[in-house]
């Protein structure tokens, strides 16, 4: 079962909120730049325009920069890359995207070959022939299967990378779409989703016309919709207030059974659960409302993320906890702690196979993978080896339909590996290992912590060249995110290591406050109105790596994406003499308008509302597009962003990259035509803006056009 936190991360709308009779606070009517909000307007693509024209006549000069593009492509498009997988029926599918096939295929193939060294691949949807085909840039976004029978399936595509996407009945028999006119199910193009309740039935979130969507632009009300019958015919069985950010939709078998969830959003973080019964009535989870359920055999497991109090006992946030199906019914709440955490540790994810949950947990930013076993009434934990330092992430091959996993292992300095694992099995079997695309034997990594404005320890890592660095600092790259619970983990990174690390660079990635490392507290301690916290800790990171002697400002670059744009943004504002260079991706920067523009205000759980002068207060304070000041010098800095972007506006990185050079700053440009939020939609696209990246960031930190060393 999908669970919250996926379903968190799919929010992404604009919520457009009511001011009268409200008291809030008026919008800024004196923004100079509001024409480059207009996405398609005339005037802002001809500035786009412009900009693109300027920064890759800057960035893009010569035949070196050609080679990076090519030296990153080779990376993206490699054939060695991972296979994961997910099984259905009986096959194992798979998506691909290699120089051949920019845009993929899915494929599948047997569970025999894709366990041998050579696995024989069928494909099943070439998405470059159907983009030909139907004169559209399709990029694939996955499929929902009915199973067990595993002959239909929901495939989601979307024009240029956005969120918003359509939806297509394909038949796995025929390798081919179901028409319409055989009762195909078909749904135009929008935000939301739909699950199989039936070979003939959908329960479907999706834009039913008007007054079905919240004022985020996600669906909010969901219907089940018979084969062959007019979409506007479906029978409604679930609707969201208008102000609530969405609806979602999906379903689990589980053995014989197939639980059906329905999932009220009323904020980015807090919600309700349905289960929908065979009898179309609908069963309210009475959990708090932050926290998220998932059905495991004839458990429900319950993970917290605020502390839940019953019969005296106080649950804490973070916590897995697993209680009987039956027992939940009953009204019983003796619960058995699968996981509770402490100050420093938390519960990353947690996958159920068929009797078996998997967890991976994190200790002082360090990675582990638990199992926890319910035999004979009683939960038996067990910790697999895994590694250290590294990055796992772990997956069910089939669902709770069978016990085998995938565990995804790296670490900075490791290309990854796939391994196949079974529980109750020790061994794991070894399916695939990326190569080595360029020399790690010459770096080392450590790990190290900064005391933050308020003395807070924020933990970070560094990869850096083996031996003395230079006396007067070396060429470093920060990266930060810090937001929305969501943990930076070390991980392989051919682009890194052949863009940074192979250049002689130091790499360092900080553990912010605001993300998901040290749990659900970690995060709420960065939320609102402490939002500053997470930029203190960045600072605070920068600071201590010019303190310890391995950089120095001038050559101490910083990078990040989308709310990591922000902080970047935000740090190159409020600490300009700290840094050398600054790349900003897809980010947030008009603080005053961001809930007014795309996704932005499905996030204000996150921010604050700028509409309410409270709030704006704190908000105003580190807004980059406000506090961006004449006569201050700021280091040069490179914005990148996409046009299809429906999540982060790209009037964002517009509008601040025109107020920096409204302000004589050195500032750069860079907007893909496609490739939503991502950025880019192709491998060739993705070389480009990691070459234009990485170029920008070498040339600032290590001097004008660095010759390319041998990956």
């Amino acid at each position: 079962m999908r669970g919250a936190k996926p379903v968190l991360r799919a929010l992404a709308a604009a919520l457009l909120l009511l001011q009268s009779g409200l008291g809030l606070a008026q919008p800024d009517a004196e923004d100079p730049y509001l024409w480059l909000e207009e996405v398609q307007g005339e005037r802002a693509l001809r500035w786009v325009q412009g900009q693109n024209e300027a920064s890759l006549a800057a960035l893009q000069s010569g035949p070196q920069s050609a080679a990076w593009v090519q030296s990153f492509a080779e990376v993206l498009a490699s054939p060695k890359r991972l296979t994961h997988a997910q099984q259905m029926g009986g096959y194992l599918y798979n998506f691909w995207r290699d120089a051949e096939h920019p845009r993929g295929l899915w494929r599948r193939t047997s569970l025999a070959s894709y366990r041998s060294d050579t696995p024989h691949w069928e494909t099943v949807l070439d998405v470059d022939q159907l983009s030909r085909e139907e004169g559209a840039p399709w990029v694939w976004g996955g499929a929902t299967c009915l199973v067990p029978q595993t002959q239909r399936c929901l495939l989601t595509l979307s024009r240029g990378g956005g969120d918003a996407h359509v939806l297509r009945e394909f038949d796995l028999g025929t390798r081919r779409f179901v028409a319409a006119a055989a009762g195909g199910f078909s749904l135009p193009e929008a935000k939301g989703n739909a699950a199989w309740v039936d070979r003939d039935t959908l329960s479907v979130a999706t834009d039913f016309g008007p007054s079905s969507m919240t004022e985020s632009g996600y669906p909010r009300q969901v219907k089940l919709w018979k084969r062959g019958q007019p979409l506007v015919q479906a029978r409604l069985v679930f609707e969201a207030a208008p102000q609530d950010v969405s609806v979602w939709t999906w379903a689990e078998q589980i053995g014989r059974e197939r639980v059906h969830v329905i999932e009220r959003r009323t904020s980015f973080f807090a919600g309700e659960q349905h289960v929908l019964q065979n009898d179309g009535r609908l069963l309210t989870l009475s959990k708090p409302a932050d926290a998220s359920m998932n059905a495991f055999a004839d458990q429900w497991l319950i993970e917290l993320r605020s502390d839940w109090t019953l019969g005296g006992k106080t649950h804490a946030a973070g916590s897995l906890l697993a209680i009987s199906r039956t027992d939940w019914a009953a009204g019983k709440r003796q619960f058995h702690t699968l996981f509770r955490p402490t100050p420093r540790s938390s519960l990353q994810s947690h996958v159920a196979t068929r009797s078996a949950v998997l967890g991976v947990r994190m200790d002082e930013a360090r990675q582990q993978l638990v199992q926890w076993r319910y035999q004979k009434g009683l939960w038996q934990e067990t910790l697999l080896p895994a590694g250290d330092l590294g990055s796992l992430s772990v997956s069910a091959l089939a669902g709770q339909d069978s016990d085998r996993y995938q565990l995804t292992r790296s670490d900075f300095l490791t290309p990854a590996r796939l391994e196949l694992g079974e529980v109750g099995r020790a061994e794991r079997q070894l399916l695939q290992a990326m190569p080595e695309f360029f020399d790690a034997s010459r770096h080392e990594v450590q790990q190290l912590q900064a005391r933050s404005k308020d003395g807070t320890a924020v933990p970070y890592f560094i990869v850096k060249p083996r031996g003395d660095l230079p006396k007067d600092g070396a060429p470093t790259l920060l990266y930060g995110y810090g937001g929305f619970e969501i943990s930076m983990k070390p991980s392989y990174s051919g682009i890194l290591g052949r863009g940074w690390l192979s250049q002689g660079g130091v790499y360092v990635l900080a553990n912010l406050r605001g993300g998901g490392e040290f749990g659900p507290r970690w995060h709420q301690s960065a939320q609102r109105e402490h939002r500053q916290r997470s930029f203190d800790d960045f600072i605070a990171v920068a600071e201590d790596l010019i303190q310890r002697g391995i950089t120095r400002p001038a050559r101490l670059g910083i990078m990040g994406g989308s709310l990591g744009g922000l902080l970047t943004s935000v740090a190159m504002v409020q600490r300009p003499e700290l840094f050398g260079a600054v790349v900003s991706q897809v980010p947030l920067t008009d603080m005053r308008r961001y809930h007014r523009m795309l996704a932005g205000a499905s996030w204000i759980e996150e921010y604050g509302n700028p509409d309410i002068p409270e709030q704006w207060d704190y908000i105003s304070r580190y807004s980059p597009y406000q506090n961006a000041r004449a006569g201050q010098p700021y280091p040069k800095v490179l914005y990148t962003s996409s046009t299809l972007d429906d999540r982060v506006h790209p009037g964002h990185a517009r509008k601040m990259v025109a107020r920096l050079q409204e302000l004589g700053q050195p500032a750069l440009y860079w907007e893909n035509r496609e490739g939503g939020h991502a950025g880019a939609s192709t491998p060739a696209q993705q070389a480009q803006l990691w070459a234009l990246s990485y170029g920008f960031l070498r040339e600032q930190l290590m001097g004008p056009k660095p010759a390319m060393t041998s990956p």
